[in-house]
């Protein structure tokens, strides 16, 4: 493996993402990000970005000393960056290294989108990036994180926080939710839910969701929530309504909601309109131009209703957002 690439040729020009492993960073949070950023995506035809791997030092002992890292770059190639991923780990009370603060703030300071999972809101927070920004960290350290960084807006009961330039991820799993999410808005719906698939993970789970669900595993098999949303799926165009799936369920509208924030952290009013707007991308994206009809088949009802959802939830109207995505555009801009 070339200098920490995670890609020998290829990845010239393509949007460089790099991600500082520290002495006891999580091997899973790193698995992540190699996963969503690092892997070559020969489904969609052409690869997402190019992924590398960097540490303060040549040896990096990793969380718990289960096993040493090797063979990565230095620290320096932080600083060619376009999207920079922070070293994260559970020792919180312990400061991170000048050398990565430093590395962190020069990639802000020239404009690169900064990254934390789960504990590296500790890491950007300590270079003094988050001040005055909204940011999420893990639920059991947000005392000790509002304690030790009062002027960050934290915001503790979400999956993740997209604040533009600077986006962290609350736990382990919340960061597949967030690389998804950073796909979806570089590459489009298409590409996620491409990703999302050859990772068998959920396509689409809102930042807003809460961190902690009551089951995650329901404790009745036949209180599974999978048929019903399978079986929404598939009629997004059609008139659902709450009602609709709760009678689906066989249950009433009030315990569907609770099975909903149960099972999923989210209504399932909130769900369906996520699902409308994924299909909506989606459909822009294979070069539907008329937004009325993207609108009927998702379910959405008028273009009006598109352009409303659409700039609230991806900052994109309909047409910046086929600009952008539609076909014919595969570069990240």
């Amino acid at each position: 493996m070339p200098q920490g690439s995670s890609h020998q040729a290829g990845t010239a020009g393509l949007h460089r993402v790099v991600v500082v492993v520290d002495e006891n960073s999580n091997p899973f949070e790193l698995g992540c990000a190699t996963e969503v950023f690092g892997l070559r995506r020969p489904e969609l035809g052409r690869d997402l970005y190019d992924f590398r791997l960097c540490s303060p030092e040549p040896l990096t002992l990793m969380r718990d000393g289960f096993f040493t890292l090797t063979g990565v770059a230095g620290l320096g190639t932080a600083d060619s960056a376009d999207t920079l991923i922070v070293p994260n780990r559970p020792d919180t009370e312990v400061p991170r290294r000048p050398a990565v603060l430093d590395a962190v703030r020069r990639a802000h300071e020239r404009g690169a989108r900064l990254v934390g999972l789960c504990s590296g809101a500790f890491t950007l927070a300590e270079a003094g990036v988050l001040d005055g920004r909204r940011a999420t960290a893990h639920w059991q350290w947000a005392d000790s994180f509002r304690a030790r960084f009062p002027s960050v807006q934290l915001e503790e009961d979400v999956l993740f926080v997209d604040d533009g330039d600077i986006l962290t991820a609350a736990g382990s799993a919340a960061a597949l939710d967030l690389g998804l999410h950073i796909v979806r808005r570089d590459h489009g719906a298409e590409a996620a839910n491409s990703v999302s698939r050859r990772l068998v993970f959920a396509a689409h789970r809102d930042g807003g969701q809460r961190q902690f669900i009551e089951r995650p595993v329901p404790d009745v098999p036949e209180e599974s929530l999978a048929s019903v949303l399978a079986w929404a799926q598939e009629r997004l165009n059609t008139p659902l309504t709450v009602t609709n799936l709760a009678e689906r369920a066989s249950v009433s509208p009030a315990t569907l909601h609770r099975r909903f924030r149960a099972q999923l952290g989210t209504t399932p009013l909130a769900w369906l309109t996520g699902e409308r707007l994924a299909l909506a991308c989606r459909l822009i994206e294979r070069g539907e131009t008329r937004f009325e009809v993207v609108a009927r088949r998702s379910g959405i009802g008028t273009a009006a209703n598109l352009r409303a959802l659409m700039r609230r939830q991806t900052g994109l109207t309909p047409s910046a957002y086929r600009h952008r995505f539609g076909p014919g555009t595969t570069e990240l801009r």
